[in-house]
C-alpha cells in the first residue's frame, strides 16, 4: 500500500498550510486599512475569470472526494453524471438572478438583505437563521471530511490538521475579511484545477483495470436510482446553493453583468468536469477490486481512497496536497460568509470590525466540536438541501413584479409547511408509523435507499411548500378582508406599491463608480411580513 512515510505526510500537509498562511497573511495585511464595507463584501469590483476561479473554489471542497466516487460505485456512469451536472449547472443560476437581485437591492450583498427589503425583518431573519444553520452545517461537513481523509491518506490523527487548518483560515480571514478570501480563492481555484487534473489523470494512468469486470459490474447501465436522481438532485442543490451566501458575495462583486455570466459560465463547466474525473475514480475502484461489485458493506464513500491503496506513495501525497487546497478554500469561503451574513442580519452592520473580527474567531470552537464527532457527511448535506427545497420556492416568488401582493408571511408558513409536509408524506408512506415519518424528515435513511422515500421527501417538500404558502395567503387575506369591513376601510391588500423613486446602481455601467439612473420600474418593495 502506497502510504507516505509520517514524517513525508506532515511535511506535505503543514507546508502547504504554511504556503496558504503566508500568502494570505501577506495578502490581508496589505489590506489591513478597509472600511467596515469593504471587510465585509466587494460589491461590483470583480471580473469575469476571478469569479470563475472564486465559483469553483468555493464549489467544491474535500468532501467532493467521498460523495462523487459513492454515487458511482452504486449507479454507475448516469448516476455520476447527473450528480456532477446537478452541481454545476445550478451555478448558472446565479448569472440568471443574480443581475435582478442586484438591481433590485444595490445596496445589498447577500440574498437576506433582499429579502428585508420584500418581506421585512420577520422573514430576513427566518431565512437568514437558514443560511446560519446551513453554513454551520457545509463548515462541520468541511472539517469532517478532512479528519477522515487525513486518517484514510496517512493513517494518522486528522484533529492537527483541523485545528492547523482553523487556525490558518482565522488568521487571514480576520485580518482581511471577504476581500482576502476571494484573492486566495483565485490562487486556490487554480491549484485546485490544476491538482485534480494532475492527480485523476495519475490515478488513470497507475491503475490496472480488470476488463472482466466492467460488464458483470452493471455500472455502464441505468438503473431506477439513477432516474429518481434526475429530479432530486437538481431540485435538492440548486435550491440549497441560495442558502450559501458565500455565492451571493461573489454574485454582487462582480464589476458587470456581463463578467457574472462569464464567470458562472466557465465555473459550471469547469466544475462539472472536475466532478466527472473525481467521480470516475469510483467507477475504476470498482473495475480494480478496490470495492467488491454491489459492495454489501457499504464502502462505496470509501472508493477514492481504496483506490489509493493500490497506488504508489507519490501519488498520495499529490492527492494530500490537493485535499488541502480544496479544503482551506471551501472552509475560508464558509467562514467569511458565515461573518458577513451575521453582520449583516443580526447585527445591521453596526458591530465595529474588531468585535466582527473577533467573531470569526469565536464561531470556530463549535464547528470544531461537532465537526470531530465524524458525522455522516451526505446526511449533513441532505437535512440542509430538504430546508431549502422547503424555503427557497416560495422566497423567489417575489423576484416576480407580479407577486406583489406575496408577504413574508407566506414565506415562512410556506417554508415551514413544506418541511410538515415530509412529515405527512412519511406518515402517509410508512403507514402511520410516525417514528419512521419522523426519520424521514432528518432522511436517516439517506439518498440512495432502493425505494421512493427519497424522491417522495424532494417531491413533497417543494409542493407542500408552495401549498402552505398559498392558504397562508388566502388566510391572510380573508382575516384582512373581514378586518377592513368591520372598521371600514378600504381593503387594499391587492394594491401595487408605489414606484420607487430614489435612485439605484447601474452594475452594467462598466466604470469602478456606479452610474446613477431613475427608473420607472424600479419598485419599492413594501417589506411587510403581513
Amino acid at each position: 500500500m502506497g502510504i507516505p512515510s509520517t514524517q513525508a505526510s506532515n511535511a506535505i500537509i503543514y507546508l502547504t498550510y504554511a504556503a496558504f498562511l503566508v500568502t494570505g497573511t501577506y495578502i490581508a495585511w496589505r489590506l489591513r486599512h478597509q472600511t467596515k464595507t469593504e471587510w465585509l463584501s466587494s460589491n461590483k469590483t470583480q471580473k469575469g475569470l476571478p469569479l470563475a476561479l472564486n465559483f469553483i473554489a468555493s464549489a467544491l471542497g474535500s468532501g467532493i472526494l467521498f460523495t462523487y466516487p459513492e454515487i458511482a460505485t452504486i449507479c454507475g456512469v448516469q448516476g455520476l453524471i447527473v450528480y456532477a451536472l446537478s452541481s454545476a449547472l445550478p451555478l448558472l443560476i446565479f448569472g440568471l438572478l443574480g443581475p435582478i437581485i442586484r438591481r433590485k437591492c444595490p445596496e445589498g450583498f447577500v440574498l437576506t438583505e433582499w429579502t428585508r427589503q420584500r418581506y421585512g425583518t420577520v422573514a430576513a431573519l427566518f431565512l437568514s437563521l437558514c443560511t446560519l444553520i446551513t453554513l454551520f452545517l457545509y463548515m462541520v461537513a468541511e472539517l469532517s471530511a478532512l479528519q477522515q481523509i487525513v486518517t484514510a491518506l496517512t493513517g494518522l490523527d486528522g484533529l492537527p490538521a483541523v485545528i492547523v487548518e482553523c487556525a490558518v483560515t482565522s488568521i487571514y480571514t480576520s485580518i482581511g475579511g471577504f476581500r482576502v478570501s476571494f484573492i486566495t480563492d483565485v490562487i486556490q481555484g487554480v491549484m485546485v484545477v490544476g491538482l485534480i487534473i494532475l492527480g485523476v489523470i495519475t490515478v488513470g494512468v497507475e491503475t490496472r483495470i480488470d476488463r472482466s469486470l466492467i460488464e458483470p459490474s452493471g455500472l455502464l447501465n441505468s438503473n431506477l436510482l439513477g432516474w429518481q436522481l434526475i429530479y432530486i438532485l437538481p431540485v435538492a442543490i440548486l435550491t440549497n446553493d441560495f442558502f450559501l451566501s458565500g455565492f451571493w458575495l461573489r454574485t454582487f462583486a462582480s464589476r458587470t453583468d456581463k463578467d457574472l455570466w462569464l464567470g458562472v459560465s466557465l465555473a459550471s463547466i469547469s466544475v462539472a468536469i472536475i466532478l466527472t474525473l473525481v467521480g470516475s475514480t469510483g467507477l475504476l475502484a470498482v473495475w480494480s477490486h478496490a470495492v467488491p461489485i454491489n459492495d454489501s458493506d457499504g464502502n462505496g464513500y470509501l472508493a477514492f481512497f481504496l483506490l489509493l491503496g493500490q497506488l504508489p506513495a507519490w501519488v498520495v501525497g499529490i492527492v494530500l496536497v490537493m485535499v488541502v487546497s480544496l479544503s482551506t478554500a471551501a472552509f475560508d469561503s464558509f467562514q467569511s460568509a458565515m461573518i458577513s451574513t451575521g453582520s449583516n442580519d443580526l447585527f445591521r452592520n453596526r458591530l465595529n470590525l474588531w468585535w466582527i473580527r473577533g467573531l470569526v474567531i469565536v464561531i470556530i470552537v463549535p464547528v470544531v466540536v461537532v465537526a470531530l464527532k465524524s458525522p455522516d457527511i451526505l446526511q449533513i448535506f441532505l437535512i440542509s438541501d430538504l430546508v431549502s427545497a422547503s424555503v427557497v420556492p416560495v422566497l423567489v416568488l417575489g423576484l416576480s413584479d407580479r407577486f406583489y401582493w406575496w408577504r413574508g408571511f407566506e414565506v415562512v408558513v410556506g417554508g415551514l409547511g413544506g418541511i410538515f409536509t415530509v412529515f405527512l408524506f412519511g406518515l402517509v408512506y410508512y403507514h402511520g408509523d410516525a417514528n419512521r415519518a419522523g426519520k424521514l424528515v432528518l432522511l436517516e435513511g439517506g439518498l440512495y435507499a432502493n425505494d421512493w422515500s427519497a424522491f417522495g421527501v424532494f417531491v413533497a417538500a417543494p409542493i407542500g411548500g408552495l401549498l402552505w404558502g398559498f392558504g397562508a395567503l388566502f388566510l391572510r387575506l380573508s382575516v384582512q378582508y373581514i378586518s377592513s369591513r368591520i372598521r371600514g376601510h378600504r381593503f387594499d391588500a391587492f394594491d401595487r406599491p408605489a414606484p420607487r423613486t430614489d435612485s439605484y446602481a447601474d452594475w452594467n455601467a462598466g466604470e469602478d463608480r456606479a452610474v446613477v439612473h431613475e427608473h420607472p420600474d424600479h419598485v419599492r418593495k413594501s417589506g411587510r411580513f403581513f
